[in-house]
């Protein structure tokens, strides 16, 4: 399968605490398992049903235990096994400075690995 992402990709060992925005309805937070992430989006499990297109307040926590707050938008979804979905989403107006500690994290990991 090629690669599409423009960025290098990472794993983090984090949650991430989403509430959808951009619907009427309650408001839900919900733990999802961070696969990856890099500057331009993150990848993630989750047991919760989500849509493709539906805008998520985030809060991830990286590396250093700091919270990213940021938006994102389901882009892709594959089902796993039962009651686990694979996401992929991309940030959406994610501040440089936050986006550039993601990009410093992946630069220190690609120099040590």
């Amino acid at each position: 399968m090629e690669e599409r992402r423009k960025n290098k990709r990472m794993e983090l060992t984090s949650k991430l605490l989403i509430k959808r925005l951009d619907a009427e309805s309650d408001t839900k937070e919900v733990d999802i398992d961070v696969v990856d992430v890099s500057k331009t989006g993150v990848g993630f499990l989750c047991s919760e049903a989500l849509e493709i297109g539906a805008v998520y307040e985030a809060f991830l926590t990286i590396w250093t235990k700091e919270v990213l707050h940021s938006f994102i938008e389901i882009v892709r979804i594959e089902k796993k096994e039962d009651h686990i979905f694979s996401y992929g989403s991309i940030f959406i107006g994610m501040s440089e400075i936050e986006a550039s500690r993601i990009e410093t994290y992946s630069t220190i990991e690609t120099m040590e690995g």
